[in-house]
């Protein structure tokens, strides 16, 4: 019972403590350094350039149709067919009342 009592005191002091660890005092702010124009379009350059000749050797091949999921996606909506179609059959009798014995249930004649 005494932890639960110090609990709110506990993380009130974690709270104010952690915030204050974080909290930064602002110092002398440096610019970075600024570049010249020839700088800059060197430095274009450069990025527009490829690292070496491998990106230029490779060619993406397109992936190929999964034919094996496509197989096995269609054997198994053809294996749960019968069972899904009894199922709706079975409900929809049960609902619309063509299975009971007395017919569907209308109003009183």
């Amino acid at each position: 019972m005494r932890l639960r009592s110090a609990l709110p005191w506990l993380l009130g002091a974690v709270l104010l403590f952690s915030g204050a660890a974080l909290a930064k005092r602002p110092t002398d702010f440096q610019a970075p350094q600024q570049m010249s124009e020839e700088e800059i379009a060197a430095a274009k350059e450069r990025s527009k350039n490829k690292l070496n000749g491998f990106d230029e050797k490779m060619e993406e091949k397109p992936k190929p149709f999964p034919w094996m999921a496509a197989g096995l996606a269609a054997i198994a909506f053809l294996a749960t067919a019968p069972f899904a179609l009894r199922a709706f059959k079975q409900t929809s009798r049960e609902i619309t009342g063509a299975d009971s014995a007395l017919g569907p249930q209308g109003p009183a004649e």
